[in-house]
């Protein structure tokens, strides 16, 4: 026991518990606990652990494995049924007369099915986190992640949906034939442009309202944390010079929430520098950004276009930026570099120049989190049963989530409120609530307020 806890010791792990799991004979088998500082420090570990004379390493367990195992949610029953009686009103035959009822008014099955508290998170595995192309299985894990997000922090029941295929237009039918389950879709982790396509699509067919939250979620969390960021140095939306670099789906999310929140100078780079007007050979979406951005028409890299800009929106890839480029910047800076996992510049490197740092990142403050948004925001949503997420209702999302933190408690390193400030989903729902009532999408007709349950 000894020669254990000091090989463990001598490889800096720290023992949290010992518990004896069996005696046979001479030999003991204790279940030790064990934190490391990250994986491959608990390989070390194990490794140290091998060496000890007399002892046999049966098995190890990772606790993130642990949590997964089986997965992460179930379903759950909300009615017992112990009696023939609650059987005959659960099932057959007292199920039948619902079934009617729905049948002559399929608005119905909002309040008389899983409809009225459900989301669908359907993603093809084709763009997970910082992972790529894994496919449908391996993001599984990922999408149960989502939908403990959603029942955590709002209340709402989401059911991961895995598609084994990545055909756009299969996509959009299987989401079509299952759209009768649910009250919302929750578009993630399909790469872009489909999952704009996708989008656009569902949202133009389906009766419900269809979010992809890695363009969407992203794009009302960034403006939440610019807003208080503004208000924090003094500066107006309209009047300040905004680089993004990533002209994918998020960057043009963003840009697009960015305009009808009244940003009028923003230039859009993509890894060969800024878009602008006149360019040929561009895709769609890179299309309408060189169109609807970069009002002076500049040109040139990164490096070049950030000079003399007051804000750098990133969304691309790591270490694209360097020290240089933020002093080339404006007076008190404000840089959000969400690259995931690693930002475009180590808020470290970054932080002597500027007045403002947010990343995605949970290990440095001002972490730009989309679980700010889409728990609260499907919280909304359901509850006036709404068709759509329009541009008004991302706004007041945005706005609530700015307004958690009162603006004489605003501080560099507090600009964005924490994923665990249970007020936000909260004031979400009821912003995004109160948006659908005012511009008519809402099956709901009335004024009163929603609040999570």
């Amino acid at each position: 026991m000894g020669k254990i806890t000091t090989a463990i010791g001598d490889a800096d792990g720290a023992i949290g518990a010992v518990d004896i799991v069996n005696i046979t004979g001479h030999a003991i088998s204790r279940d030790f606990t064990v934190n490391a500082k990250d994986v491959e420090h608990g390989k070390r570990i194990v490794e140290c652990l091998r060496k000890v004379e007399g002892l046999e390493v049966v098995h190890v367990s990772d606790r993130v494995f642990l949590m997964h195992l089986g997965g992460k949610v179930e379903v759950l029953s909300k009615s017992p049924i112990k009696t023939r009686d609650d059987l005959s009103m659960a099932y057959t035959p007292g199920v039948a007369r619902v079934c009617n009822s729905i049948a002559e008014d399929p608005d119905a099955s909002f309040a008389l099915t899983i409809r009225q508290n459900t989301v669908a998170v359907v993603s093809d595995g084709s763009a997970v986190l910082g992972l790529g192309n894994i496919g449908p299985r391996a993001a599984m894990p990922v999408m149960e992640g989502k939908a403990m997000l959603f029942k955590e922090f709002a209340g709402v029941d989401a059911f991961p949906i895995c598609l084994d295929t990545q055909d756009t237009d299969e996509i959009v039918r299987i989401v079509e034939c299952l759209a009768p389950t649910f009250g919302g879709v929750n578009l993630e982790d399909i790469s872009a442009p489909r999952c704009i396509e996708i989008e656009e699509r569902l949202d133009a067919k389906l009766e419900i309202p269809v979010f992809h939250d890695d363009q969407h979620g992203t794009a009302i969390v960034v403006l939440a944390g610019l807003k208080n960021s503004l208000r924090r140095i003094g500066k107006a939306m309209s009047q300040v010079r905004i680089v993004i670099n990533g002209a994918g789906a998020a960057g043009t999310a963003i840009c697009k929430l960015l305009i009808t929140s009244g940003a009028q100078n923003i230039i859009a780079c993509d890894r060969n520098g800024a878009l602008h007007a006149g360019e040929t050979e561009l895709d769609a979406t890179k299309e309408w950004l060189a169109q609807n951005t970069n009002p002076e028409g500049v040109s040139g890299s990164l490096s070049e276009v950030i000079r003399g800009a007051d804000v750098f929106i990133g969304v691309s890839a790591a270490d694209v930026l360097t020290v240089d480029d933020i002093k080339s910047m404006s007076s008190d800076p404000i840089v959000f570099a969400l690259a995931n996992p690693d930002p475009e510049i180590s808020p470290s490197l970054a932080g002597p120049h500027v007045r403002i740092m947010a990343t995605g990142r949970s290990d440095f403050p001002n972490q730009i989190n989309n679980v700010l948004c889409f728990p609260g925001l499907f919280r909304g949503v359901l509850n006036v049963r709404a068709t759509t997420v329009n541009n008004e209702m991302k706004v007041a999302a945005a706005d609530a989530i700015a307004d958690v933190i009162p603006p004489s408690d605003l501080l560099d390193d507090y600009i964005i409120p924490s994923v665990f400030d249970r007020r936000v989903s909260q004031v979400v729902a009821q912003a995004v609530s109160t948006a659908a009532l005012e511009t008519g999408v809402a099956r709901r007709k009335t004024k009163a307020s929603y609040h999570l349950s």
